[in-house]
C-alpha cells in the first residue's frame, strides 16, 4: 500500500479518536455542571423548608403571642404554669404579691387568717409588687389556686390594673377537689370585654402530659 495512503488513514483515525474524546469530555462537563448546580439549589430549598418547620415548632410563625400569667402561694399552680410554658413556648410571668402569703395566712381553719378575711371582703385587692406588661400578648393563660371556691382576690387586682379588653384569656386553676366553674363565673362577670375560654382545673398531682394534652386540644 502506498505510504501516503497509509499516512492519510492514520491521520483520519487520530482525528476521529480525538473528536470522540472531545465529545465524551464535553458531555461529562455538562453533566458535572448540572450536578453541581442542582444540589445547591435543592440544599437551599431544603434549608429554607427546615427553617420554616423550625419556626412553626417554636410558635414564631403565624402564631399569636402567648403569656402564662399566674399567682401561686404554695408552688402548685407554678408547676402547672411551667408545663403550659413548655407546651406553648409562651412567656412565663408570675403575679408576685407585695406581702407574701405565709403558712399562717393560708390557715383556712382560722377565721381571722389573712386569706379568710380577704376572701370574705368583696373590696379586698391585695397589692402586686411586680410590673406586668400585657400589651403585646394576644392570648393569656391565667393561673391561680382556688380559694373558698373562687379566685384569690389578687387576681382581681391584676384585672383591675390591666386593660385586657379584646384579648383571649384561658383560666387554669389548681385545687384539692373544687372545680373551676365558680371562679370562671367570677372572671366572666368581672370583665365582659374579654374573650374568656372555659379553662381547666388541675390537681397537685397533674402530670406534664396531662397539661400538654389539654393545651394542644385548645389549639391556641
Amino acid at each position: 500500500m502506498n505510504k501516503k495512503i497509509i499516512a492519510l488513514i492514520v491521520a483520519i483515525v487520530v482525528i476521529a479518536v480525538g473528536v470522540g474524546f472531545w465529545f465524551i469530555n464535553s458531555n461529562k462537563e455538562e453533566s458535572s455542571t448540572n450536578s453541581n448546580t442542582n444540589p445547591a439549589e435543592n440544599q437551599n430549598s431544603n434549608e429554607q423548608q427546615e427553617e420554616n418547620t423550625k419556626d412553626n415548632d417554636n410558635g414564631t410563625t403565624n402564631d399569636k403571642k402567648v403569656a402564662i400569667i399566674y399567682f401561686s402561694a404554695t408552688g402548685t399552680t407554678k408547676k402547672v404554669a411551667g408545663y403550659i410554658k413548655n407546651a406553648t413556648n409562651g412567656d412565663l410571668i408570675e403575679i408576685v404579691p407585695k406581702e407574701k402569703y405565709t403558712d399562717s395566712d393560708l390557715n383556712y381553719g382560722n377565721d381571722n387568717s389573712r386569706v379568710n378575711k380577704e376572701q370574705n371582703d368583696s373590696k379586698a385587692r391585695p397589692a402586686i409588687s411586680n410590673n406586668i406588661n400585657t400589651d403585646s400578648y394576644d392570648v393569656i393563660y391565667l393561673g391561680y389556686p382556688i380559694w373558698w371556691g373562687d379566685v384569690p382576690k389578687i387576681i382581681l387586682t391584676f384585672l383591675d390594673n390591666h386593660n385586657l379588653d379584646g384579648k383571649t384569656i384561658i383560666p387554669f386553676c389548681t385545687s384539692g377537689s373544687t372545680g373551676i366553674s365558680g371562679s370562671l363565673s367570677t372572671l366572666k362577670n368581672y370583665n365582659k370585654n374579654v374573650n374568656w375560654i372555659d379553662g381547666k382545673r388541675f390537681s397537685s398531682s397533674a402530670t406534664e402530659d396531662e397539661v400538654k394534652n389539654w393545651v394542644n386540644g385548645l389549639k391556641y
